[in-house]
């Protein structure tokens, strides 16, 4: 029988903190993906390659020092593809009292010993909840092709006058996974690095993470790459500004850089005493910037389908 759930339980060292002392979205999402390639591995047998993760509430922080579990369960298979759902607990190790942090759907594809898809071992839920997460994991592969439609009429050019910032470094050897390519989670965390970078420039205060649309993988980058993270704000309303992030890389002895990675971020104003505040709007004038704010707005209408924000922990029963 194949296992279905793998757990990691660790400490949150000083070192995941963030420049407000305590552990951000782009850490969370490291481990996250880790526990999910887990749980993926074990099921298929093969390496996996992760090509989505979504539908993340970021609802609490991590502080440093917290006794940190990461669970990973299979709740879907495709024939070469696997959808796991990861649950992000913590809790101080003197007091035990349990929160949870996040909760978001991955999807990972099985690979051969060549690179390619290999088919998996189908899966089949066993109690409620596995049969809950099992029909939810169908509905959010449907809402992803409407997202994924919906990005694809979208242009993301210099033609902008919006707050933007890029990044811009070399993928090293610490980056890269057991596979040999550079890590999802590691991606993950610049995107949300950059993004912070813009909604903090834009609020001029304190921004924290509060949902992530959707990280789409297109393909893999290596040891050596020039990567390339483009963040842009193109949405504000009340106290959130949605962040829209593109990862390209390339080989530094090219021209052209090729898109890796995109995912759209909602951050949250917030003051000294973390209350949420509200934020200056975001008023678009050029052509460009004036439809990406139509398909934040669009978003949001497609993302309020998904109902569930709350996470659905389970029960052994």
């Amino acid at each position: 029988m194949q296992q279905k759930t793998v757990t990691l339980r660790f400490l949150a060292a000083p070192m995941d903190a963030n420049v407000r002392g305590y552990v951000g979205g782009g850490k969370i999402l490291e481990w996250i993906d880790k526990a999910g390639y887990a749980a993926a591995a074990a099921w298929s047998g093969h390496y996996a390659v992760t090509g989505y993760v979504g539908n993340i509430h970021l609802h609490r922080v991590v502080n440093v020092g917290d006794m940190v579990e990461v669970e990973a369960r299979v709740v879907y298979t495709g024939r070469t593809s696997l959808q796991v759902v990861c649950t992000v607990m913590s809790h101080n190790p003197r007091d035990d009292v349990r929160v949870t942090n996040t909760q978001c759907l991955l999807v990972f594809v099985a690979m051969d010993a060549d690179g390619r898809p290999t088919p998996v071992p189908p899966f089949t839920p066993e109690d409620a909840w596995e049969r809950e997460e099992n029909e939810r994991a169908q509905v959010l592969t449907a809402v992803r092709r409407e997202v994924d439609e919906a990005m694809a009429d979208q242009a993301y050019t210099d033609a902008t006058e919006t707050c933007r910032e890029t990044l811009r470094f070399l993928a090293a050897p610490t980056d890269v996974n057991w596979g040999g390519k550079v890590h999802g989670g590691y991606v993950m965390h610049w995107i949300m690095t950059a993004g912070k970078l813009v909604a903090e420039r834009w609020f001029h205060g304190h921004a924290r993470a509060t949902y992530a649309g959707g990280f789409r993988f297109y393909r893999p980058m290596y040891i050596g790459d020039i990567v390339e993270v483009d963040a842009r704000l193109i949405y504000t309303s009340d106290s959130e500004m949605h962040v829209s992030v593109y990862v390209r890389s390339g080989d530094p002895r090219g021209t052209e850089l090729q898109t890796t990675t995109h995912c759209t971020i909602v951050y949250t104003a917030l003051d000294e005493q973390g209350a949420e505040v509200p934020v200056r709007p975001w008023v678009p004038r050029l052509p460009e910037d004036r439809a990406l704010e139509r398909h934040a707005v669009d978003l949001i209408k497609i993302r309020s389908r998904l109902g569930r924000a709350e996470p659905h922990e389970h029960h052994a029963g």
